[in-house]
């Protein structure tokens, strides 16, 4: 999904997904150096989202013993 930064508003990014809607996020999680007219690429990272899942189960086991 891309997301279109408009602008920016006190401590939020005012940004434009494709699909038209207008959404307000924290400023902070905006890339740095990112400015107005700028295109964010926003996606999932499955390898990373398995090792996360792996590690929670891995502890979650453990509590278990």
């Amino acid at each position: 999904m891309k997301a279109v930064i408009d602008r920016f508003e006190g401590d939020f990014a005012v940004l434009e997904l494709e699909n038209g809607k207008i959404v307000n996020v924290p400023a902070d999680i905006v890339p740095q150096g990112a400015k107005e007219g700028d295109v964010l690429l926003i996606e999932i990272d499955k390898k990373e989202t398995e090792e996360r899942q792996k590690r929670i189960k891995d502890l979650f086991e453990r509590l278990k013993e």
